[in-house]
């Protein structure tokens, strides 16, 4: 990854570059419903936002990430979704998702988060040691497509539910 790119909090200034990277990230992808951009706005318009982090390089927002808690249906507590996971098509296969996700994961430690989960693609995230977990699963969605990481060795047991804002439709 190039050493130039920064990863920071995001800031109120950022919001509409994080909305067009975001657009421009999931543009092309045929298995997008095209509403992630409205996923993040509704995540912040709720405060469920637990963590956003933008990837800025030459002072413009390449990249963006996103954490919100979810709830488990076995009562765990202290574990977020993570989602979406954009950047600019002209910067992907840089790292630089790769630098969020693991910025991301660092912070959530230190906030004393459990682990975290997410719907996405599996030759990816189980190349960054993701794992599909047995016994959880996320209604409506592929166990093939769904990842966990749990920062105590253990997976909650039964069904995740993400935020409401996982419905926002624009």
């Amino acid at each position: 990854m190039n050493p130039d790119i920064v990863i920071r909090d995001e800031t109120p200034a950022d919001v509409d570059a994080i909305t067009d990277v975001t657009v421009a990230a999931f543009k092309d992808m045929a298995i997008s419903n095209h509403t992630e951009q409205f996923i993040i706005v509704a995540l912040r318009a709720a405060t469920a936002l637990t963590l956003s982090l933008v990837a800025e390089l030459d002072g413009r927002v390449i990249g963006h990430i996103a954490f919100s808690p979810v709830t488990m249906s076995d009562g765990t507590r202290d574990w977020y979704g993570m989602g979406p996971v954009s950047v600019l098509p002209a910067c992907q296969r840089q790292g630089i998702g790769k630098a969020l996700i693991r910025e991301g994961l660092s912070r959530l430690k230190a906030m004393h988060a459990r682990g975290y989960c997410l719907v996405g693609h599996p030759e990816y995230y189980s190349r960054l040691g993701f794992e599909n977990p047995t016994g959880l699963a996320h209604e409506g969605v592929p166990p093939e497509v769904f990842f966990v990481m749990s920062f105590d060795g253990r997976i909650p047991r039964g069904s995740v539910i993400f935020h409401q804002a996982f419905r926002a439709q624009g």
